[in-house]
């Protein structure tokens, strides 16, 4: 039999395991399983030579019980309803998991932005958020960055947002520019927060990090960021690769470097020091520390037997499927699962979020500071709840994350 890879089937299936450890009756299951609220709509755009396209764009609201709904919005050929409602859902317990006061919403645009130019980008942003912005709000759903989109991206939004309703609206979006209201540190905060939990994994299991041998698959954003902080902190990243292949040199790389060659030709592939491989190879070399830092899938039942880490940090977001969890916990790998390791970027959007409101901007080791705080803390009670339970880690986590909205949701009540 095929295995799933649809990733809301995959989202439902963790949220029903750990929904069985907590014993949630049907009603509690039937109402965090379904979606708030989720809007498609048609965004036809001017190109560039004169004619017009018409890009299907998604917002979907999965919970918001603890607050507003929170999450990015991607621009990529792949992007569906169900991908969108998963990573929707995956929101939900991850803003849970970290226990800050949001829930969980994603957006995405079909389209090819690597096709398009600046112009076309900024209609096709305009447009969309001229669609949905009776949905989004400071107070009710707040976007942030994700695939292909930007801080660049977040300032279109917040201007046609703030265009429509009259007034200058900082809040309506997360992963700003700092000159119009985003965070120091916002840039870096999803790799730094994976960087975090490396360091408290590798402590938890008795391990340094100095020397140890990392592998990052996916040289975007978080990938990007993660490798240089685990580079500059001592460990050896010997793998890194992007969209159109990988890079190998088990001496080392230098990520510096990388990045510079990345920046000149597009991609990390051809760099001098390292001998190319393909993603799939990339996956499968001998290392202390994987981490996935690209798309959904790419940890399978077909590979999880000849991935090699001690430690999977999951920087991207569903990037093992459940068949493969199974294999890598019978195989003692240590999973920091994704609503855990990646949630730095949605921990200090909600510290950008709290001081766009307050019109008071914090120092960026501030940032950091509160960013580390939390990230261990969640740590810490997603371990915790995992050997409790006597489970692997996603499911820890999931336990956490699932229960936090369960009881934010018996003591609301359903009105009307």
């Amino acid at each position: 039999m095929a295995e799933n890879l649809n990733p809301f089937e995959i989202a439902l299936t963790q949220f029903e395991q750990a929904a069985d450890l907590l014993k949630l009756d049907d009603g509690m299951r039937k109402i965090l399983r379904s979606p708030k609220r989720a809007l498609t709509v048609s965004c036809p755009v001017r190109m560039d030579d004169g004619r017009y396209e018409v890009f299907t764009g998604h917002r979907v609201q999965h919970n918001v019980a603890r607050g507003p709904a929170k999450g990015g919005i991607r621009y990529h050929p792949s992007v569906s309803i169900d991908e969108v409602r998963a990573l929707a859902a995956w929101m939900t317990w991850k803003t849970a998991c970290v226990n800050i006061p949001f829930g969980g919403g994603k957006g995405g645009v079909v389209c090819n932005p690597k096709e398009m130019s600046s112009g076309e980008l900024e209609r096709m942003t305009r447009r969309f958020t001229a669609e949905i912005h009776l949905a989004i709000g400071p107070e009710t759903d707040i976007p942030a960055p994700d695939v292909y989109t930007n801080a660049q991206t977040m300032a279109w939004i917040m201007d046609t947002y703030s265009m429509t309703v009259g007034h200058s609206e900082l809040g309506v979006v997360t992963g700003k520019p700092i000159a119009l209201g985003g965070s120091l540190g916002r840039n870096e905060a999803t790799g730094r927060g994976v960087f975090f939990t490396i360091r408290r994994a590798l402590q938890k299991l008795g391990m340094e990090l100095a020397d140890r041998r990392v592998v990052v698959q996916g040289f975007g954003n978080a990938g990007s960021v993660v490798a240089s902080l685990l580079h500059a902190a001592g460990a050896k990243v010997i793998g890194v690769s992007d969209s159109r292949g990988g890079i190998v040199n088990p001496a080392g790389l230098e990520i510096g470097e990388v990045g510079a060659w990345k920046a000149e030709t597009g991609s990390v592939r051809g760099f001098r020091e390292a001998d190319d491989l393909t993603n799939e190879e990339l996956l499968e070399l001998d290392c202390c520390v994987l981490v996935p830092a690209a798309l959904e899938n790419v940890i399978t039942s077909k590979n999880a037997a000849k991935v090699k880490p001690r430690i999977l940090a999951e920087a991207a977001n569903g990037p093992t499927t459940p068949e493969a969890d199974e294999i890598l916990a019978d195989r003692g790998i240590f999973v920091i699962p994704d609503i855990l390791c990646n949630a730095g970027g949605v921990t200090v959007s909600y510290f950008e979020w709290v001081q766009s409101l307050q019109y008071f901007f914090w120092e960026e080791d501030e940032v950091n500071r509160g960013l580390e705080k939390v990230m261990n803390r969640a740590f810490d009670e997603v371990t915790f709840a995992a050997g409790k339970h006597e489970v692997h880690n996603r499911l820890g986590a999931m336990v956490v994350a699932v229960d936090r909205v369960a009881s934010a949701t018996r003591m609301r009540g359903i009105y009307p």
